[in-house]
């Protein structure tokens, strides 16, 4: 085991202190701590600029690797490519560039990704009582480094399987675009499906509906062994999927004496979560598609919604949060309020343009298939990761070596 500095041409160096400003053309951009995600990689939200006379003396070069040295981010890491553009990095992160010719910036990037690392992070950040890591702490960072020829060829293994996980991504985005803009068409009427087209009706939803008894039990009241299941609305703002089967799927569970006389839902019922603390997440919802003999109840911050089967269509009730007036209705009944909040009485009173109950089994058809092709490549995303963690905790240790020879 080695001290990081020994591989590094200059010591590790703090990044300057400077405001960002609006991004402009003729400035550089700026990186922070809130520009690299979980990934090591730079997105930037929104992208933005430093102004500053000594900020030529901050910019990242091809290889330089950058590392978060404080706050909940700490240890989180981002390696820089020329293709990023020219970036100049904040006071909170620490540059360090590694020496080519005995560390690979690429293996070195991976490294600090790996179980070892974060355990040294999680030891060393607590030490002064605020998380937090130096450029002296980081200098003494003990890593184990094969010979360069074996640091690349990990580093060209390591990086196939980041390959394959970009292209799944960037599939997976453009695969839910689609279904954004299928969405956006069928679920107001813009396109019809072949066979469809009866005039859509209004529907006020307060004469189509009816509300069941939630229980409100914390995180600490509930438990893994009692038989029936329960949803917390955590569960439900951090959910992609738009149903659940909760006859199948992990679910938190609570005690029948706790649950009282909370309703049972049923296949068809839509749990709403009844607060956001942004837009994005006001209406979002899920439909229970399956249920188990012990029963489910709604939790904490929900509302449980049993609509007319003979007006909203089983299924097609996922995607109510979708539609545009349904959206808008409750982000204006919210306006105003510190949390953006979500009550029956908001959910009654919205008036929306619906099609018969076959047209909306076909299109929640649709929006079904997409749905199961997302999951599909999601879950390949997710065994991609896996994998990659898998070969991490082998090639850069020394439980698997590379045979490798040196370039003469």
């Amino acid at each position: 085991m080695t001290a990081l500095g020994r591989y590094l041409i200059r010591p590790p160096r703090y990044g300057i202190g400077a405001a960002a400003v609006p991004h402009r053309a003729d400035l550089p951009t700026y990186l922070r701590i809130t520009d690299i995600d979980d990934f090591g990689r730079f997105r930037p939200n929104p992208v933005v600029s430093v102004d500053s006379q000594l900020s030529r003396n901050y910019l990242l070069q091809d290889g330089d690797l950058v590392i978060a040295r404080t706050g909940a981010s700490v240890g989180k890491s981002y390696r820089y490519r020329s293709s990023d553009g020219e970036l100049v990095f904040a006071g909170f992160l620490v540059a360090i560039r590694p020496d080519y010719q005995r560390l690979d910036p690429r293996y070195l990037a991976y490294f600090l990704q790996s179980k070892r690392y974060w355990d040294w992070i999680g030891s060393e950040s607590t030490r002064s009582g605020q998380p937090g890591v130096n450029a002296q702490q980081i200098a003494r960072l003990g890593i184990e480094a094969p010979t360069i020829a074996e640091q690349r060829a990990i580093a060209d293994m390591l990086g196939a399987v980041d390959d394959l996980i970009d292209s799944l991504e960037h599939l997976i985005a453009k695969k839910r675009d689609i279904k954004r803009g299928l969405m956006q068409q069928l679920l107001v009427g813009q396109t019809r499906l072949p066979g469809f087209d009866a005039k859509w009706r209004e529907v006020l939803l307060g004469e189509h509906v009816s509300y069941l008894r939630t229980v409100a039990l914390s995180r600490d009241q509930l438990d893994s062994e009692s038989p029936l299941r329960y949803l917390h609305y955590g569960d439900i703002h951090t959910r992609s999927d738009v149903r659940l089967d909760a006859a199948v799927e992990s679910m938190p569970r609570a005690s029948a004496r706790l649950a009282g006389r909370a309703g049972r839902l049923l296949p068809g019922d839509l749990v709403f979560a009844d607060a956001s603390e942004d837009a994005a997440g006001v209406g979002k919802s899920l439909e229970i598609s399956a249920v188990p003999p012990e029963g489910v109840v709604a939790g904490l911050h929900t509302i449980a919604a049993r609509f007319d089967k003979s007006v909203l269509a089983d299924g097609f009730k996922a995607y109510l949060q979708f539609i545009p007036a349904f959206r808008e209705s409750l982000l204006r009944l919210a306006a105003g309020t510190k949390v953006l909040a979500t009550t029956r009485s908001y959910i009654s009173s919205i008036r929306l343009l619906v099609p018969d109950v076959e047209e909306q089994m076909a299109i929640t058809a649709i929006l079904s298939d997409s749905d199961a092709e997302i999951a599909a490549l999601d879950r390949r995303l997710k065994s991609a990761r896996s994998i990659k963690a898998g070969m991490m905790q082998k090639l850069l240790t020394d439980r698997t070596r590379l045979h490798v020879e040196a370039a003469s």
